[in-house]
């Protein structure tokens, strides 16, 4: 398995700066492009799911996380306070503090319930130096993150349809799962509330669970403060597992917030927290990216995903009017010419690209290319707008497939 820190130099997607600190990685141009497709289609997954997208400020007080019971159970975690007009203000290490603060902003009805609100938010950890690695493990984490409030006979059914939607979002990204663990309390104080509040939640997820037909482990210790999770694993080039995807029980937080709706009989009640993240941290989502992928990132993904290739100078002129054509069609098109080497050195120099199209004189006389593809298959010569139609088909179709399985292609 590739290690994603030399892709990122080899990709130039991201890097570091000693001015800027450890653990503190920046965002390079075709990094940026990888990052913010990723980030839209988290989006537009949960948009589809019934989550409604929401801002929350990256600052806050401190009596809020000392509320959600965060600085009591993270607080060596967390970045200090800073003293601003007479207030403590801190780093975020969380957003589910105000996302519940968002809920109780005005009365809820039993109506309105699941009430989803996702964010893809920044938030901050205090890392230690000697645990920072790449993406892997950074300071300053873009997290994509959701709080489902609900009523307590929906929390089983939330539960299962966030693990679908992580499912769902594997598929796409061509992720692979290392194992389901599902994440209990052990032994000592730091868990919040009693112990059958404990025993329901992680019935809960047991049944969620099953139903979804996954199978899991239980780890004791290592459930988050306020809740048990499942905690989605995966590998990294080291072998070494972190957690990427979490769905979370919590009836804690909303009792701390003091959250409440109006059930069917004009009662109040109390809603439930479910804690999803379908792609965890995007820095670290994109990491497992590269060393699953290596360079080969699934053609959605990829920063160019059209190579455009004249054979010789006085293509360059059809071969710039194709490349206009597919960015018309919302692909991502380079052109290599003559300038940057022989056909042979472009196409080497393309390898990572998914599409390849080549253009000579025959193919701009009959307004077709040539296409070959990522890896070495060729398609052949095509019609100019079939093959913009069958590439932007693919992109898409977000998938890691490049080509439809009953379209023909050659090998190379």
């Amino acid at each position: 398995m590739p290690d994603h820190r030399s892709l990122g130099r080899e990709l130039d997607l991201f890097g570091t700066d000693a001015l800027i600190g450890a653990g503190l990685p920046y965002w390079l141009p075709a990094g940026a492009i990888v990052r913010h497709t990723l980030e839209e289609y988290v989006r537009d997954l949960e948009r589809e799911a019934g989550y409604q997208h929401v801002y929350s400020p990256v600052l806050a007080k401190r009596q809020l996380y000392e509320q959600s019971g965060h600085w009591a159970h993270y607080r060596d975690d967390m970045y200090p306070p800073m003293d601003v007009g007479g207030e403590q203000l801190v780093l975020r290490p969380s957003l589910c503090p105000h996302h519940a603060l968002i809920y109780r902003h005005t009365a809820r009805s039993h109506r309105e319930l699941p009430l989803r609100i996702a964010e893809l938010g920044a938030m901050y950890r205090a890392e230690l130096s000697g645990v920072l690695g790449g993406l892997h493990r950074v300071r300053a984490i873009q997290l994509n993150d959701a709080h489902v409030f609900c009523a307590p006979e929906q929390v089983a059914a939330e539960a299962r349809a966030a693990l679908e939607l992580i499912g769902q979002a594997y598929r796409a990204l061509g992720l692979r799962p290392a194992r389901y663990r599902l994440s209990l309390p052990g032994p000592g104080g730091k868990y919040a509330g009693g112990p059958d509040v404990w025993r329901h939640s992680a019935a809960v997820l047991v049944e969620a669970l099953d139903d979804a037909g996954v199978g899991y482990e239980a780890a004791e210790g290592e459930a988050a403060f306020y809740g048990p999770k499942i905690d989605v694993q995966l590998s990294d080039a080291a072998g070494r597992e972190s957690t990427l995807s979490t769905v979370q029980v919590d009836f804690y937080q909303p009792e701390r917030f003091g959250l409440r709706y109006v059930g069917a009989d004009g009662a109040p009640y109390r809603p439930v927290m479910v804690h999803r993240s379908v792609l965890g941290s995007i820095e670290r989502a994109v990491a497992h990216l590269l060393e699953q992928h290596g360079a080969a990132l699934p053609p959605w993904l990829s920063p160019v995903q059209v190579a455009v290739l004249p054979v010789s100078d006085e293509h360059s002129g059809p071969a710039a009017a194709f490349g206009h054509r597919c960015a018309r069609s919302g692909l991502r098109v380079e052109q290599a010419g003559p300038e940057r080497g022989s056909l042979g050195a472009r196409i080497r120099a393309a390898r990572h690209v998914p599409y390849q199209v080549v253009l000579g004189g025959r193919e701009a006389a009959d307004g077709r290319v040539s296409l070959r593809l990522r890896d070495g298959r060729r398609v052949g010569a095509l019609p100019e707008a079939e093959a913009v139609s069958r590439m932007a088909a693919r992109i898409a179709a977000r998938d890691v497939a490049l080509w439809e399985p009953e379209q023909e292609v050659s090998v190379r």
